[in-house]
C-alpha cells in the first residue's frame, strides 16, 4: 500500500508529512497531519495522536544556556493519517533523480575553520573552559525543485546509498523542509527506559580500500584522541543519565557504526525513569557530541565562535507515540540533513568535536567527510563507493571490548545501593553537570543528597556534609562571580569547622585558600586517566583540568593544615586533607575513573569515620582572605 506517498508527489500542493525509516528495518512510515508550532517543549501536544517535532537548538535557552536566537520554533507535526510502507516499494515510488543541488558554497572557508581549531584550543580549552567544544560550519547550495519533490527524491537517494543510519527521514511543512540520514540517537524513552546513544571518533574511509584502509582503521581504534572523545562524550551523556534516571545510567559497547563515507564509535547507555518524556528531552538538551562539555559553557563557546544560529542542526527530531498507559519518545539528533527553503536555498550544517590533541587540517577535513554522504544524495559531489574491509569481526569486537579495560566498573555494571550512612550531604553544582554523576555515587555509597547552584547555597547550609563540586574557568579570576562565590562559601564552611568535600575547580579554590599557588598546566588534562598516589593509596582516576595547585608530596599546607598529596616530579598536587577537610582534583565519578569510588568512599570515611553519621571532629579555622 503506497496510497500517501504516492498522494504526496501528485497532488498540486502536498501536505505537510514527515517519511521515517528506522535503523535496520524493512519498512518505513508514511505521516501526515497538522502543523502547530510551539515556543516550550512542554507545550508539545502528546495525547492520543502522535507528534512529530523539529526542535531547534535555540532550545538550549530552556536549560538557561546561552544560544543565538532565530526565533526559529518547535514545529510539530500532529499525525493525522499515517501508512507503513515497505523500504523496497517505498524506494520504487519514489522520484528517481534527485533534485540536484547547484552553487555549492560553504560559510566558513577551510582556512577559516582552521583558524577556529587553533582559537579554540588556546582560548577555550587552555584556559579551562571545558574539555571539548563543537564549531559548526555550513555547506548552501540552491535548488529549483518543489520542496516536498525535493526532499523525497533525497530520500530515496539516502534509502539507496546511505548505511548505518538511526534515522532516515524527509520531512516537509510550510517554510521548512529536510531529508537526512542521522546516525545518533539522543535520546529515547520506550516504557520508561531511557536510552542514549553517544557517537563519537570519526575515520574517513579510504575510497582505494585494501589493507592500507585496514591498516589506518586499526590505528584509528588505538588512537588516544578518538578514544578520549568518545569517553569524554559518554561522561557528558552520564551526567544527564544520572539527571533523568533515579538508578544512574548503564553503559554498554562500544560499538561501531559504519556509514557510507564514515565510520563512528558509540556506547549504548541504558536508564529507567518514569518522567514525562517532554521532560526527559528538556534534561537532556542537547547532546554533548554536537554541544561539547561542560554542556553549559559549551554553549557560550558556541556562541562565542558562531556568527549566526544553528537553526536545526544539533537540535532534535523527536516523534511522541501514544501507548496504553503513557507515550513513548524516541528523538534522534539533527545531523548529516540538508534542509530547504521555500525560496530554494539548501543548507547543509556540519561540525567537528575540538579537543586539546585536535590538528585543525584533520577537523576540516572531517567537517567535509561528515556532509559527503548528504551532498552526494543532494547530487552537490559525486557519489564514491563504500571501501570493502576485510578485517574479521571478533578481531573487530576484541579490539573495541579492550577499550573497557581502563573505564570505571561502576557505571558499566548495575548500581545497587549501600546501606545508608544516616548522613545528609549538600553538592554545591558549580557549573558543571558532573554534579549529578558525583550525588549519583554519593547516594550509592549511603548519603541522603541534594544538589543545588553556587548561587542558591546559604553561607551555613544545615547538611552535615557540603560537597563543592567541580566547574569550568579560571579559579584565579577574582572578577567572577562564581569564583567568587564558591571562594565565599568554602571559606564560611572551614571556619564553621563542618565537613567538606571539594572537587576539581572546588578543590583547586579551597588550595588558594590554604595557600598553595595555582598555575595552568604545561597542557591541559582534559579526559585524561593517570595513576597518581592519593595518600600512599595508588588510584587510576580521570582529570579535567587546566589548572593545577603546586606543592611537595606530604607537605602541609602554609594555611589551614592540610596534608598534600602531589605528583613527585611535578609538584602537582592530586589531593588535600585536614581534620573534616579532604579536596580532590580529578573527577571520581567519571567513566574514566576505575578506582573513583572507592577513592571516593576513603575520603569519605575521613570525614565521616565511625558511619555512624557523626561527622570528625573538627575545630573552625581561621581562613585569610
Amino acid at each position: 500500500m503506497t496510497r500517501l506517498l504516492q498522494s504526496l508527489l501528485t497532488g498540486a500542493a502536498a501536505p505537510a508529512f514527515a517519511v521515517i525509516r528506522r535503523e535496520d528495518e524493512p519498512t518505513l512510515d508514511v505521516l501526515i497531519g497538522d502543523v502547530v508550532d510551539v515556543r516550550l517543549l512542554a507545550d508539545i501536544p502528546i495525547g492520543d495522536r502522535e507528534v512529530v517535532a523539529l526542535v531547534p537548538f535555540r532550545q538550549v535557552r530552556e536549560r538557561g544556556f546561552v544560544a543565538h536566537d532565530d526565533d526559529a520554533p518547535i514545529r510539530c507535526l500532529v499525525v493525522r493519517d499515517r501508512e507503513t510502507v515497505d523500504v523496497a516499494r517505498a524506494i520504487a515510488v519514489l522520484p528517481q533523480h534527485p533534485a540536484v543541488v547547484a552553487d555549492l558554497d560553504v560559510d566558513v572557508s577551510d582556512d577559516a575553520y582552521a583558524t577556529i581549531v587553533r582559537r579554540v584550543i588556546a582560548d577555550e580549552i587552555g584556559r579551562g573552559e571545558g574539555a571539548n567544544f563543537v564549531i559548526r560550519r555550513a555547506f548552501t547550495g540552491t535548488t529549483d525543485a518543489a520542496p516536498a519533490r525535493a526532499v523525497l527524491g533525497w530520500l530515496r537517494a539516502l534509502l539507496e546509498h546511505e548505511s548505518g543510519a538511526y534515522w532516515t527521514f524527509a520531512v516537509c511543512t510550510p517554510g521548512l523542509a529536510a531529508a537526512g540520514a542521522t546516525p545518533e540517537r539522543h535520546v529515547s524513552s520506550v516504557d520508561g527506559v531511557v536510552s542514549m546513544n553517544p557517537i563519537s571518533g570519526t575515520f574517513r574511509h579510504d575510497p582505494a580500500g585494501g589493507a592500507a584502509d585496514d591498516d589506518a582503521f586499526l590505528a584509528f581504534l588505538d588512537d588516544v584522541k578518538e578514544r578520549e572523545e568518545l569517553v569524554m562524550v559518554v561522561d557528558e551523556e552520564l551526567k544527564m543519565m544520572s539527571a533523568v534516571c533515579p538508578g544512574g545510567g548503564l553503559i554498554r559497547g562500544p560499538f561501531l557504526k559504519r556509514m557510507s563515507r564514515l565510520t563512528h564509535t558509540e556506547y549504548l547507555l541504558e536508564g529507567r525513569s518514569d518522567l514525562d518524556p517532554r521532560e526527559v528531552l528538556r534534561r537532556t538538551m542537547f547532546a554533548p557530541t554536537v554541544t561539547g562539555s561542560p554542556m553549559g559553557n559549551a554553549c557560550t563557546v558556541i556562541a562565542r565562535h558562531e556568527a549566526n544560529p544553528r537553526g536545526y542542526y544539533a537540535g532534535v527530531l523527536a516523534r511522541f507515540t501514544p501507548r496504553p498507559g503513557g507515550v513513548d519518545l524516541d528523538a534522534p539528533i539533527l545531523i548529516r540533513t540538508a534542509y530547504l527553503d521555500d525560496e530554494g536555498s539548501v543548507t547543509v550544517p556540519v561540525g567537528a568535536t575540538l579537543v586539546r590533541h585536535s590538528d585543525p587540517a584533520s577537523e576540516v577535513a572531517e567537517t567535509r567527510a561528515k556532509a559527503a554522504g548528504i551532498l552526494t544524495a543532494i547530487g552537490a559531489i559525486p557519489r564514491v563507493a563504500a571501501p570493502e574491509r576485510t578485517l574479521g569481526a571478533e578481531r573487530l569486537r576484541v579490539l573495541l571490548e579492550a577499550r573497557n579495560d581502563h573505564l570505571a566498573a561502576f557505571w558499566r555494571a548495575p548500581q545497587a545501593a549501600n546501606p545508608r550512612r544516616g548522613v545528609d550531604a549538600l553538592v554545591v553544582d558549580a557549573g558543571d553537570d558532573f554534579t549529578t554523576m558525583l550525588a549519583h555515587q554519593l547516594r550509592h555509597l549511603g548519603l541522603d543528597v541534594r544538589v543545588a547552584g553556587w548561587d542558591e547555597v546559604p553561607l551555613d547550609p544545615a547538611e552535615q556534609l557540603v560537597v563543592f563540586g567541580p566547574g569550568p574557568g579560571d579559579p584565579r579570576d577574582t572578577a567572577d562571580r562564581r569564583m567568587a562565590r564558591i571562594r565565599e562559601l568554602i571559606a564560611a564552611r572551614l571556619h564553621a569547622g563542618r565537613p567538606l568535600l571539594a572537587v576539581c575547580l572546588s578543590h583547586q579554590v579551597l588550595a588558594q585558600l590554604a595557600g598553595l599557588p595555582i598555575e595552568p598546566l604545561p597542557v591541559p588534562r582534559q579526559g585524561v586517566q593517570l595513576t597518581v598516589d592519593v595518600f600512599d593509596e595508588p588510584a587510576a582516576i580521570g582529570f579535567y583540568n587546566t589548572f593545577a595547585a603546586r606543592a611537595r608530596n606530604r607537605a602541609m599546607t602554609p594555611r589551614l593544615d592540610l596534608e598534600v598529596a602531589s605528583d613527585a616530579a611535578t609538584d602537582v598536587v592530586h589531593a588535600l586533607r585536614g581534620p573534616g577537610v579532604a579536596s580532590v582534583q580529578a573527577h571520581l565519578e567519571s567513566v574514566t575513573s576505575p578506582d573513583g569510588l572507592a577513592t571516593l568512599e576513603r575520603l569519605l570515611d575521613g570525614l565521616l569515620p565511625d558511619r555512624t553519621g557523626a561527622a570528625a571532629a573538627v575545630g573552625g579555622r581561621h581562613v585569610a582572605g
